[in-house]
């Protein structure tokens, strides 16, 4: 294993931050890849006090993204794109967050990505239509965890990552 990770370092690899946008739980997972070789390097979540007021919240989702930018400096971020909702206070509110968090990535020049969802369960699962459980056996199996990381967003926010790296050769 150690000689793999040396290896693996001394090769000119690519640092991504894949995130699951949310004003309730952001989900976020760094990622090193190389070629067909995906590393996690950190995964987490960023949960703006529920208390506060949404421009509070938002400052908030800005200020951790950033810290979170500047920790681990990856060169690409990678979001989910926008669903769309029959709520369209919920679908407004979310439409906020992903702009905070993009900007935050572009306050940090690093470029920017996004996928929809179906795009993400298909280069995943090849199938646009699979479920949550789906996804998040697919991300536990390509990145060989022990175990499926909690919350949901966590994996989410992984998915989003590797949908970037498996399309990367196209974009």
């Amino acid at each position: 294993i150690l000689k793999f990770y040396i290896k693996f370092r001394c090769m000119k690899t690519t640092r991504l931050i894949g995130i699951d946008p949310g004003i309730i739980i952001t989900g976020f997972c760094v990622l090193d890849f190389f070629k067909s070789k995906t590393k996690l390097v950190a995964y987490g979540t960023i949960k703006p006090p529920k208390q506060d007021r949404l421009e509070r919240r938002l400052m908030y989702l800005y200020d951790e993204v950033l810290s979170v930018l500047s920790k681990f400096c990856p060169s690409i971020m990678v979001i989910e794109d926008s669903f769309y909702s029959k709520n369209v206070k919920s679908a407004v509110v979310l439409g906020q967050a992903r702009s905070v968090i993009m900007l935050s990535g572009a306050k940090s020049k690093i470029d920017i990505y996004e996928f929809a969802p179906r795009k993400i369960k298909q280069s995943l699962c090849g199938n646009g239509s699979a479920t949550k459980e789906q996804v998040q056996y697919m991300v536990t199996q390509i990145l060989n965890l022990k175990e499926i990381p909690k919350p949901i967003d966590i994996t989410d926010a992984m998915a989003v990552g590797l949908c970037f790296v498996n399309n990367y050769k196209i974009i």
